[in-house]
């Protein structure tokens, strides 16, 4: 894989190498995904892998395309110490396998959008988009393959849809709640162990450690909130230019998802016409095979934003209740003890968008609880006597 690459400007030395790299990159997973295919005996599965090997072999072209535009030498051999030595090492099963290389392709993503980062050269940034768009579905591809187990009808892939609205919503307050118990829970130990429990110190650390977490956590799920809309609006504008100009290579490939999804080839062929013939269904569809997401399942960026700022609030506004109205040691264990509880409760409500139990969920995040408590008060104690 090409090394990271600093946040700062590149020479155009630098732009080459880095280009050089993402053409063996590009090279070394085509390769992998060629020999995958070689090895499997479902013709479906035989196709995708193919069909990645082409995509992987055409990003290539483009950086080849890239450096020879740019007067430098393309080379010859690409450095085989990536995706496809990862995959004939692993020994495992092909769900395992499949999962290595999807977190490969994760990796990948995020080396791009690194230099997208920090390269200012708009042909490369061209380039680097429309790879990126290509990369992130191949780990969504990936993510289905690796996942489906079993035949289903074409009917019943049509007509499944993923759990949206309820247990997205709890998923995202039971880690807000936690991001925000866990992180003053830490503060209220630490500045008790240094204080012995001094409520005026505990209160203004845990206090402005609630806002501060609040709002960080706000301003976290907006952005992120925002971002994914702003991916599922280019990649519909990507899928719209490439519908009106190769509508065929726009239909094959939406064909190819469904026959992950194990649709026999001749009845992906036929669906993927028929959404053809709507080109907003198509997009849309598109976009969702590709992303994961649909229009009515992003989220809203004010609404993610106050339900997380106002979930971490509420965890982080638990372990300093009791300096409220009790001082020194007493308060510390109440902070202790309620905090614990909170721990022991947050774990438990995991089991609402989980398969653990609600008992062991529970247990483990109140032993969590226990060693970032007993850490951060000697941590505290030790601070105070050195004098800090």
């Amino acid at each position: 894989m090409p090394e990271n690459i600093t946040p700062n400007h590149l020479s155009p030395e630098e732009l080459i190498k880095a280009l050089r790299g993402n053409w063996s990159l590009e090279m070394d997973g085509a390769a992998m995904y060629a020999a995958m295919a070689d090895t499997q005996t479902i013709p479906e599965r035989k196709t995708i892998f193919k069909k990645l090997s082409e995509l992987e072999a055409k990003h290539a072209g483009l950086w080849e395309k890239r450096l020879t535009e740019l007067g430098a030498e393309v080379p010859t051999q690409h450095n085989g110490k990536g995706h496809s030595v990862r995959a004939a090492d692993t020994f495992s099963g092909m769900q395992e396998i499949i999962a290595e290389i999807e977190a490969e392709e994760r990796r990948d993503v995020a080396n791009y959008l690194n230099q997208m980062r920090v390269i200012s050269d708009e042909p490369t940034r061209s380039i680097l988009r429309e790879v990126v768009l290509d990369e992130f579905s191949h780990a969504h591809v990936l993510t289905r393959l690796a996942e489906h187990s079993g035949d289903r009808s074409a009917l019943d892939y049509l007509l499944h849809r993923q759990r949206q609205g309820t247990g997205s919503w709890i998923g995202d307050a039971i880690y807000g709640i936690n991001d925000g118990l866990g992180a003053i829970f830490g503060i209220v130990s630490g500045v008790s162990g240094a204080t012995l429990g001094n409520s005026k110190f505990v209160l203004l650390a845990g206090v402005a450690g609630m806002v501060a977490s609040a709002l960080s956590m706000g301003s976290g799920a907006y952005l992120a909130a925002k971002s994914e809309k702003e991916i599922f609006e280019a990649e519909l504008l990507r899928e719209k230019k490439l519908l009106t100009e190769n509508p065929e290579v726009a239909r094959e490939e939406l064909a190819i998802f469904y026959q992950l999804k194990g649709v026999p080839p001749e009845d992906a062929r036929k669906i993927a016409d028929f959404l053809a013939a709507e080109p907003e269904q198509f997009l849309k569809t598109m976009a969702a095979e590709k992303l994961n997401l649909t229009e009515d399942g992003l989220s809203n960026p004010i609404t993610s934003a106050i339900s997380g700022s106002l979930s971490t609030a509420v965890g982080a506004f638990i372990p300093i209740i009791p300096f409220f109205f009790m001082h020194g040691i007493p308060a510390v264990i109440a902070a202790a003890i309620v905090s614990l509880i909170a721990h022991f409760a947050v774990g438990a409500a995991k089991s609402l968008i989980t398969v653990r139990s609600w008992w062991s969920s529970g247990l483990e995040m109140t032993l969590v609880g226990v060693a970032e408590g007993i850490v951060t008060y000697l941590v505290g104690i030790g601070l105070s006597g050195l004098g800090a």
